[in-house]
């Protein structure tokens, strides 16, 4: 659609997650407009990320030292782990300031048709965690979707031959929902996971 080096940049943007054509396009036009944006910043920490990042080499979440900061924090409860599939997991719990245990960032999720079985993940660490046998629970906080299920009834199913309380995160109704737009799978969890008031 544009000459040269315009469309090169808009079609490697495009090749980003969760960037279609239309954000690509505008984020392009975006750096071209604005005369204050600083492109060789930009340029710089995309140079840096992979020499500089890496991954925790306890709970796999994301770092730039060999422990994470969460990992690294002793006012953590180390008796908690909560089980996630990426990083980007770790940091929407730690928003809510809910959560004060540690992290196992397993690197995805079972997927036969994606070709990722349990081998694939990092299981085999979260077992070696577990041995010591600080940990007193699991809260599994996989995805709600097909491939989360199918990993947190495995991880579930190889918990139970240890002393440790499993838990698995409560879904249902988002707020501000509606019922009638709710599918019959999301329905059906919020009355399994009803409360008591």
């Amino acid at each position: 659609m544009y000459d040269g080096i315009v469309q090169e940049l808009i079609d490697e943007f495009g090749r980003l997650p969760g960037i279609g054509p239309k954000s690509a396009q505008r984020i392009t036009f975006h750096i071209l407009q604005t005369p204050t944006f600083d492109v060789a910043r930009l340029a710089e920490l995309l140079s840096e990320i992979r020499t500089r990042v890496r991954f925790c080499e306890i709970c796999g979440n994301v770092a730039e030292q060999d422990r994470c900061a969460i990992c690294r924090d002793p006012r953590r409860n180390p008796a908690l782990i909560c089980v996630v599939e990426d990083a980007k997991d770790v940091a929407a719990i730690e928003r809510t300031r809910e959560f004060r245990g540690l992290y196992h960032v397993l690197g995805g999720a079972i997927s036969p048709i994606g070709g990722i079985g349990p081998d694939d993940l990092r299981i085999a660490q979260l077992m070696s965690r577990l041995a010591d046998g600080t940990v007193q629970e699991v809260i599994l906080a996989t995805n709600p979707n097909l491939e989360g299920e199918a990993t947190a009834s495995y991880l579930s199913r190889l918990l139970t031959t240890m002393q440790i309380t499993v838990s698995r995160l409560a879904s249902g109704l988002p707020v501000g929902g509606d019922l009638e737009y709710a599918d019959e799978v999301t329905l059906g969890r919020a009355f399994e996971g009803r409360r008591v008031l």
